[in-house]
């Protein structure tokens, strides 16, 4: 029988490198639910291509364009807005959820595709960042299983024992070693950094992602997040999480057990590969992806993070340490003031200015419903916004 998927943010990379490997699978999958926010363009490609049964618009201004092409493919039903993908999510008809939305808006789909018990591909780690331990308790009660898209976190669960769970420790434990891989100015003086641009750092040496987590690698966040991510998805603290620079991209994450055993998983940077072993788990799927050619590899390459220059890594780390809204806050304080140098309105180096400001100012909060989150998170950009504001006038 055929499992039917939902892809959430199909017009972003995650979503448009899971629509390739479902493709390559067409005995296996049906592709039932698929979301776009902005990219109208790469929608209506997509549709040309591949034949899902509906197609959510999670931001109603293009409503009135998508009329206009609906006549074009008639087998598609078409909804608008957040809350209609939340229903689909807990369709009968749908088995795997992929979570690609990128930042907090993929919050709500993802916990609904959770309490509904589904299998939940997860990229948008936001949702974890904000709300981990809700997320987690949630998937543990309702049976959802979830497996982990990003390459890092993909690669944990890869070395670890059959039939781990996700939210179980681990036995044997020691470490779990993330790789990063420095991102475009790694090996850029600190001075230089006072002049990067958005187009500068969307420039990843070795992934083709898009802007908001390219900034993110960038600045070494997205690795911060990360490190948050693997607290709650492998039930580890974080001391037991170490980040290393690994400038090839070929290991993708290392696990340290107590005898003295480190197992890494290796492969190409391509996206397709993690998504490839979520979607066919337990079995591997075949997949016509680069494979490593071992006469080409010459040295792997391993770094401490510049962590003076770039300290969003330890800014998580102290985040997730506090707990209650921290993380929240350095997330949402993070994807207001990316957004504010991808618009020009700030400095590279302000992004950070602006996360610790908004982490400074805004006293602890506890967190107990997910309310409390929304509203929370609502402050922090709030406060974010206004500082970006006050920067531009000064």
């Amino acid at each position: 029988m055929t499992r039917g998927v939902a892809v959430f943010g199909a017009t972003g990379s995650i979503g448009c490198s899971t629509l390739a490997v479902l493709a390559a699978h067409p005995d296996q999958f049906r592709l039932e639910v698929i979301s776009a926010h902005d990219n109208m363009d790469r929608l209506l490609d997509i549709l040309k291509t591949h034949q899902p049964k509906h197609v959510v618009l999670t931001n109603p201004e293009h409503w009135e364009t998508a009329k206009t092409h609906r006549h074009r493919f008639p087998q598609v039903i078409f909804h608008a807005g957040m809350s209609c993908l939340n229903e689909l999510a807990q369709s009968p008809d749908v088995d795997i959820v992929v979570a690609g939305i990128v930042g907090a808006a993929g919050l709500r789909s993802t916990m609904a595709a959770v309490t509904a018990g589904k299998q939940v591909l997860l990229a948008n780690k936001e949702a974890l960042v904000m709300a981990g331990s809700f997320v987690m308790r949630e998937a543990q009660r309702t049976g959802a299983r979830i497996l982990p898209l990003d390459s890092e976190h993909n690669a944990i669960f890869q070395c670890l024992p059959k039939g781990y769970q996700t939210g179980e420790s681990i036995q044997g434990l020691e470490q779990l070693i993330l790789t990063c891989s420095g991102g475009p100015f790694r090996t850029l003086d600190a001075s230089a950094l006072k002049t990067v641009t958005p187009a500068m750092a969307c420039q990843h040496p070795n992934w083709s992602m898009g802007a908001k987590i390219s900034i993110d690698s960038a600045t070494l966040m997205n690795k911060g997040l990360e490190l948050i991510e693997a607290c709650h998805l492998f039930a580890v603290q974080p001391a037991q999480v170490d980040v290393v620079v690994h400038p090839q991209s070929i290991i993708h994450s290392m696990v340290a057990f107590c005898d003295g055993s480190i197992l890494a998983q290796l492969g190409a940077a391509d996206m397709r590969i993690p998504i490839a072993y979520s979607l066919g788990y337990p079995t591997r799927l075949a997949i016509d992806v680069p494979r490593l050619n071992w006469r080409d590899l010459r040295e792997l390459q391993f770094e401490i993070p510049r962590h003076a220059d770039f300290p969003a890594i330890e800014m998580a780390r102290a985040a997730y340490e506090s707990g209650a809204d921290r993380p929240l806050v350095l997330n949402a304080a993070n994807e207001m003031a990316v957004a504010a140098f991808l618009n020009g309105a700030i400095g590279f180096q302000q992004i950070m200015t602006i996360v610790a400001e908004c982490l400074n100012r805004l006293p602890r909060q506890p967190i107990s419903v997910v309310e409390d989150m929304i509203l929370r998170d609502a402050d922090v950009r709030a406060l974010a916004k206004s500082l970006v504001e006050a920067s531009i006038c000064s």
